[in-house]
């Protein structure tokens, strides 16, 4: 009977810890997807470029890395890059993928964002293969005071693909690329749309206290929303990332929170920030999938010693036409992250 009810306790025991490992959720910082047929792809910061599929957006299999090695520009631009590819955004245009990326030295202006294009996100199709198209532009320091990473593109009412970018320093920039979507239009369009307060005699080489980043244009109906993340990421508990936003009738801005006050001048709706399960949430990305939106975002689990995890929410609209989420949504949902093929 002893012998039997060791073997019980160690069943239940084997048992719980099977489901707690197939439990596991996935961890992503900087997530960007896309949906393919019927199959979603997520796209996260990580060692070139880490990459899963899902059927459903809760369930999801880790695919492995889109580059094998890394991007033959990235040392030059960043050289202490260290094969972590930044913050990438997917997008579709002329029957092909564009990946945008950043490579950079944490903390640094040694930045640079570049693309890498495919004709299928399906890793087991014959057709699949990234081709690195290379750098489309880069921060150097000395020369610049604004941060070449967190790229987004956006498409205005004519087509045009604008890439949105940037990371403390003097804030987010907007540059118009050209039609091939690979680099940037001539001659050059730059318009400065978001930035916080930095302080004077703040030395160049240093971001300072100016927290703003990961830059994300989303259209709908008359306006284009702006969402960026205020605050310190990758801190744990000391982390206070949040996410704003402003709009404006035009890709260009100026963007305007709800007061009126513009993004450029500091401006910003406090739109989610984090609960005491949740800290530290932002770098989202926003879509428009079979008829409903979604917020995109990773944010930290108090109980799991600050791990980043997934978090997709049902993003709404209220009267004004202002996004809203239920925040009570960063506890239900829960992904899972499958084993691998």
């Amino acid at each position: 009977m002893k012998f039997l009810c060791l073997w019980f306790i160690a069943s239940v025991f084997s048992l719980l810890m099977q489901s707690k490992i197939m439990a596991a959720e996935v961890s992503v910082h900087d997530p960007a997807m896309a949906k393919e047929g019927d199959t979603y792809y997520l796209f996260s910061t990580g060692p070139g470029i880490t990459f899963y599929s899902s059927a459903n957006m809760k369930d999801w299999r880790l695919e492995g890395r889109v580059f094998n090695g890394e991007p033959a520009w990235a040392r030059k631009a960043a050289p202490s890059f260290n094969d972590h590819i930044w913050a990438p955004d997917i997008q579709f245009h002329n029957g092909k993928y564009y990946l945008y990326y950043s490579v950079s030295g944490f903390g640094k202006l040694t930045s640079g964002i570049g693309v890498t294009v495919n004709k299928t996100l399906n890793p087991r199709s014959p057709d699949y293969r990234w081709e690195d198209q290379g750098m489309i532009l880069q921060s150097v320091p000395g020369r610049d005071l604004w941060n070449a990473i967190d790229p987004n593109i956006v498409t205005d009412d004519k087509g045009q693909a604008w890439m949105s970018f940037g990371s403390f320093w003097s804030g987010i920039k907007l540059v118009k690329l050209n039609e091939a979507w690979t680099g940037l239009a001539e001659p050059q369009e730059w318009h400065a749309i978001a930035q916080r307060a930095r302080p004077a005699f703040t030395p160049d080489e240093s971001g300072g206290p100016a927290e703003i980043e990961a830059p994300y244009i989303f259209k709908k109906g008359d306006y284009y929303y702006l969402f960026v993340s205020w605050g310190l990421c990758c801190q744990k508990e000391k982390s206070t990332y949040h996410l704003v936003v402003g709009r404006s009738k035009n890709v260009t801005g100026p963007y305007l929170d709800k007061s009126g006050k513009d993004m450029l001048k500091g401006g910003g709706s406090l739109f989610l920030t984090g609960n005491k399960d949740w800290k530290a949430l932002g770098h989202n990305s926003t879509y428009h999938f079979d008829g409903k939106d979604y917020l995109v975002l990773h944010a930290y689990e108090t109980a799991d010693n600050y791990l980043q995890k997934l978090k997709i929410l049902d993003l709404q609209w209220d009267a004004e036409q202002w996004p809203v989420v239920d925040a009570a949504q960063l506890n239900t949902y829960r992904s899972v992250q499958l084993p691998a093929k």
